[in-house]
């Protein structure tokens, strides 16, 4: 895997706004590899589109060309019709998914971690594997977060463990067997002129492209599993691992379930 530097020279800097200890804004630029700009000078690289920030609490990517809207987190609250207590209710077709028997679970393509902060709500035993530098910071800036509430500090749970390199590389080494591995890769859009994407998955990809090797992941997916690989995928789209032994169906999506024998 080419180094963050190489992947994000030109499309990404770190943003100081004057607020909050300079050196933690530094040092984020120097894991990255980026820039790190200043929001009180006029030393913006013509060519970055992208910036990272911390704004109220929490770190953040923000849209050169949406310079004062609210910008993209980790959100570590459950999303609408997602249950508030802890362990929710396994229900719904991820659950189904999942599996009964199923105790710990890799989620290998984590990204804005929505899924994977579901599937840990559940109270499932949760590994996040990320490879984008990027987006591993962001995932880190959340799950930071996410041991500060309230009731994370109450019930005190097992935090979900978060790991930044190459999937399929993090697989191959893992130090235990997870009951089930959990597969959301990067599918291209169904048409060129579909309805506009939402925009954390468009700045994703515009960041660190689509997945070319999906085929080699569920490969490791499939090794590193001790009973099930499950798939998240949209409904258009071709079982990535041939016919798979159940599917669930969800809104626009499908979870294919590939079972260990």
């Amino acid at each position: 895997m080419s180094g963050p530097a190489s992947v994000y020279s030109g499309k990404l800097a770190v943003l100081y706004e004057g607020q909050g200890d300079v050196s933690s804004f530094r040092q984020l630029a120097e894991r990255l590899g980026v820039p790190l700009r200043n929001a009180g000078t006029a030393d913006f690289g013509a060519q970055e589109a992208f910036f990272l920030s911390w704004r109220d609490g929490s770190l953040k990517l923000l849209d050169r060309e949406l310079p004062k809207a609210g910008g993209l987190t980790v959100e570590v609250e459950p999303r609408a019709g997602e249950q508030r207590s802890w362990p929710a209710p396994k229900q719904g077709p991820l659950a189904q998914a999942l599996g009964r028997k199923t105790r710990t679970v890799v989620d290998a393509t984590t990204g804005w971690g929505q899924d994977a902060l579901h599937i840990f709500r559940m109270g499932y035993e949760l590994t996040c594997l990320e490879r984008s530098p990027v987006m591993a910071e962001l995932l880190a800036d959340g799950f930071r977060r996410l041991a500060e509430l309230e009731w994370m500090q109450r019930l005190a749970p097992v935090s979900p463990r978060l790991i930044q390199g190459d999937a399929i590389a993090v697989l191959a080494n893992l130090d235990s067997r997870p009951d089930c591995v959990y597969l959301d890769p990067m599918f291209p859009p169904k048409r060129k002129k579909s309805a506009l994407a939402k925009k954390s998955m468009v700045v994703l990809r515009a960041l660190s492209g689509d997945d070319q090797d999906k085929e080699q992941l569920f490969e490791a997916a499939f090794k590193a599993a001790g009973r099930r690989i499950v798939v998240k995928s949209p409904d258009y789209a071709e079982p990535l691992g041939g016919k798979p032994n159940e599917s669930f169906q969800g809104k626009l999506l499908r979870y294919d379930v590939y079972l260990k024998s």
